[in-house]
């Protein structure tokens, strides 16, 4: 089953939202407004921004891709 959590600046104001709970690992990160902004792989081990650029290759977390 699939699993939205949403994810809050320091203000508690909604930023974006993951979404975990695919079959391979994967967690998808959207901004506030629904696009996809990157995503993780657990089989990789690294996270990806939208345009499939690597942000990093040894860490899958999605933190990664939101801006603070």
């Amino acid at each position: 089953m699939l699993k939205v959590e949403w994810v809050r600046d320091g203000k508690n104001q909604i930023i974006g939202n993951t979404t975990s709970g695919f079959p391979n690992g994967d967690v998808v990160a959207r901004d506030r407004d629904g696009k996809i902004i990157g995503h993780s792989s657990a089989i990789f081990h690294n996270t990806r921004d939208g345009e499939g650029k690597l942000v990093s290759r040894n860490i899958a977390n999605t933190g990664l891709l939101f801006r603070r």
